[in-house]
């Protein structure tokens, strides 16, 4: 058995924990990458128009990665205790460990890690996840979880949200999170819809994609929270202490972007209301007839005048030609046509 480090040779080791969802993970790295990749091309735009663009591109990533990040988050209500608490079942050793509830829209994750890590001569370190998503059957995961023997804090709050819990809360939480999760992806079409409709001139209208981005983010909150406290709260005693939940993270920075979108929506509603020169301008876009909102090019802005091809001008160009040159285009025509007057 020493050669085995002191394990029981039958039976695997403790799995290594990874720090966050990988879904979640993905979807952070998708967009710190379009990120990085637009600050690498950032150099290349001149003048005032590269602190628009930044401005413009960085707020946009930042609404698209929260609308999807917190879509997969299991952040959107936690509690955490500390406690001494039974181990396991059939037996009478306690232990001291910090028991965590995170519930997303798709499912919770339970974590118990000890205080200190090792005691009774394991590890104690804990993430288990349950979800009840569409195609996922919660019962089935909770009985594989009892087959497995997992720690008694895990396997208690895992049983308070079962079907046929008395505390009611897998309806509870399953209704809350397929309503909210269905606006959040309302929510990012209109983001999609917004960035597509700002590169075009029709300003007015990816602003109102933008105000409506806003409002089915809160109306997904507004589904969470009505749908969460249909049922009086359940009680949950981890040992000696009693587990307490609130609105987490995702919950917060949904709420915060929501309000952002609705502000830049109205801004622009604004804006194309008192100044649409000055907003077509803010998105490098033609100002028109107003020449007092064209900057020169050095500053990045749009071209100067003489540059613009005579189509553009407002004024026919008459185009003159010295004497020499006239003589010359004569000679020229004389050896094609005879009939060349001078």
């Amino acid at each position: 058995m020493a050669t085995l480090g002191h394990t029981f040779p039958f039976y695997v080791g403790h799995k290594s924990i990874f720090p966050m969802d990988t879904t979640l993970a993905v979807v952070i790295t998708i967009f710190v990458t379009a990120l990085i990749t637009f600050i690498i091309i950032l150099p290349g735009i001149r003048g005032k128009m590269r602190l628009f663009w930044l401005l413009r591109v960085v707020t946009s990533l930042f609404i698209g990665a929260v609308i999807l990040a917190v879509n997969f988050s299991s952040e959107w209500f936690v509690g955490q205790v500390s406690t001494n608490i039974s181990y396991k079942a059939f037996s009478s050793e306690w232990i001291s460990a910090d028991v965590g509830l995170q519930v997303g829209l798709g499912g919770l994750n339970i974590t118990l890690k000890g205080t200190p890590v090792q005691q009774l001569n394991e590890t104690i370190n804990y993430n288990e996840e349950f979800t009840w998503r569409l195609g996922k059957n919660y019962a089935k995961e909770y009985t594989k979880a009892l087959e497995k023997g997992l720690p008694d804090p895990v396997l208690y709050l895992a049983e308070k949200f079962t079907p046929n819990s008395p505390c009611g809360l897998h309806g509870q939480y399953r209704l809350a999170g397929h309503y909210t999760s269905a606006m959040l992806w309302v929510a990012f079409l209109c983001w999609l819809l917004a960035n597509v409709m700002l590169s075009m001139p029709v300003l007015v209208y990816g602003g109102h994609m933008l105000l409506a981005t806003g409002i089915f983010q809160l109306l997904g909150l507004l589904f969470f929270s009505t749908a969460t406290s249909l049922t009086p709260p359940c009680a949950l005693h981890l040992g000696t202490a009693t587990l307490h939940t609130h609105h987490g993270p995702a919950f917060w920075i949904t709420l915060t972007t929501g309000l952002l979108c609705m502000l830049l929506g109205l801004a622009m509603a604004v804006a194309h209301r008192m100044q649409p020169q000055r907003l077509k301008a803010f998105f490098n876009q033609s100002t028109g007839e107003d020449p007092s909102l064209e900057w020169n090019p050095e500053e990045g802005g749009l071209l100067s005048p003489r540059y613009r091809s005579t189509a553009e001008s407002p004024e026919p160009q008459d185009i003159f030609l010295s004497e020499a040159s006239s003589e010359a285009w004569c000679k020229e025509e004389h050896h094609r046509e005879s009939d060349c007057a001078l």
